[in-house]
């Protein structure tokens, strides 16, 4: 679905090569500073650089900025409210042209509902907390790319997307990204909570100062010697009823 050839940033991101099936959970993991946003913004064809990238087989620089809209999303790590718009205007601009109207008023009421967001639709942005704000970004990315109101969708990309969610919403946030992939969605989520990747990720790709260092599933990617390495903390994996928990402690 997706495919990297030699793809990289100048100065940010060293050239590497990789590929990422459809239906897939990839969580981009690494210290500040690794390259996981810089990564996030080449695949979502904003940031130039060396290399080629394709989705579906097409260089994304190929695709026009509607074609791009129509087969992926992207939520940026940070983005101030638009002032003297209401939240259901704001989600009508994130509509994928051409949609069912009753597909999509079915997509707005579950995406709000599991979000907890429906008594919020009416209000001005301006007038949203940190989190509401966030969880309205995320119904916004969501509606972009939901298989019923978006046939054609394929990607979704998130740059830590569970900043100021509590911890019932970031569960919500992880039903809805588990159906979306289960409908053969991909999905890439620039994560910092290394436990919740251990648990959630299908795929897993370390970066560090720039490099791929380590890709590959939960128990090949989340050993301790390397998170040691790269964080420079002291890991050790802890099991706990038929799950593994990462403890970290000072060198």
């Amino acid at each position: 679905m997706l495919q990297l050839s030699q793809a990289g940033v100048a100065g940010r991101l060293t050239p590497f090569s990789g590929q990422i099936a459809a239906g897939v959970q990839l969580h981009l993991v690494g210290p500040n500073g690794a390259g996981k946003s810089t990564l996030l913004a080449r695949l979502a064809g904003i940031l130039p650089g060396v290399g080629e990238i394709r989705l579906s087989g097409v260089p994304i620089d190929e695709y026009s900025a509607n074609q791009l809209a129509r087969y992926r999303a992207y939520l940026c790590q940070q983005q101030p409210p638009m002032a003297l718009m209401t939240v259901f205007q704001y989600l009508a601009l994130h509509q994928p042209t051409g949609s069912d109207e009753s597909h999509l008023e079915e997509a707005i009421c579950y995406l709000t509902q599991s979000l907890k967001l429906e008594d919020k639709l009416p209000r001005m942005l301006t007038q949203l907390s940190g989190g509401e704000w966030q969880r309205v970004r995320l119904v916004a990315v969501l509606l972009q790319v939901w298989p019923t109101v978006n046939p054609q969708s394929q990607l979704l990309l998130l740059d830590e997307p569970t900043n100021s969610l509590d911890i019932a919403q970031k569960m919500a946030l992880d039903r809805l990204l588990g159906e979306l992939c289960h409908s053969g969605r991909t999905a890439l989520v620039c994560a910092h909570d290394l436990n919740h990747t251990l648990q959630q990720a299908d795929q897993i790709w370390l970066l560090y100062q720039g490099r791929l260092v380590a890709q590959g599933r939960a128990q090949e990617v989340m050993v301790p010697a390397l998170l040691s390495d790269v964080y420079g903390i002291d890991f050790h994996l802890q099991a706990l009823g038929d799950q593994n928990w990462l403890i970290a402690k000072a060198l």
